[in-house]
């Protein structure tokens, strides 16, 4: 390497940078009614991806941001799902007392890692209807400070694969 060479530190921001354009890998879980669902039941659609947990208080901050996505998107056919290792019972429960309005899968702590595409938690991906990444990042809000200018980005990419 010469001298000029300059070194790529992995971080999280350059994890989810180096998740752009890639597939979304297989999955598969449960959903809270039980049924399973799988990456096939996003086939040609926008979806938003929130990775979340119950006891993760990150992951609740974001939720009421997150929650007015699918009132302006939903009927444009974007898909919002949540990903959680909570059990399909816990994450209704979740669903049910705090008004989270993502479809809910459940998936093992092992099968989140093994998608290799959420970087702690809250994680949320932007999949295009041809079923690459198209952004990715941690906490989503369009107030807070820290977190405003990728969100916004994050918005107005989502915008742009449904116009």
């Amino acid at each position: 390497m010469g001298q000029n060479t300059q070194i790529k530190w992995a971080t999280q921001e350059t994890f989810f940078e180096d998740l752009t354009g890639k597939d979304l890998p297989d999955f598969k879980g449960l959903k809270t009614n039980r049924k399973i669902f799988s990456k096939s039941d996003l086939k040609n659609q926008v979806t938003v991806i929130n990775f979340w947990f119950e006891s993760c208080p990150p992951c609740i901050a974001e939720m009421p941001e997150l929650n007015e996505l699918p009132e302006k998107y939903a009927k444009k056919g974007v898909r919002f799902v949540g990903i959680t290792h909570d059990s399909p019972a816990l994450a209704k429960r979740f669903q049910k007392k705090n008004g989270y309005r993502y479809e809910i899968v459940s998936l093992s702590r092992a099968a989140i890692a093994k998608l290799n595409i959420n970087h702690g938690f809250p994680s949320n991906i932007l999949i295009g209807k041809n079923g690459k990444i198209l952004m990715a990042m941690a906490n989503f809000s369009l107030v807070d400070p820290k977190f405003k200018e990728k969100s916004t980005i994050f918005e107005r990419k989502l915008l742009n694969e449904i116009e």
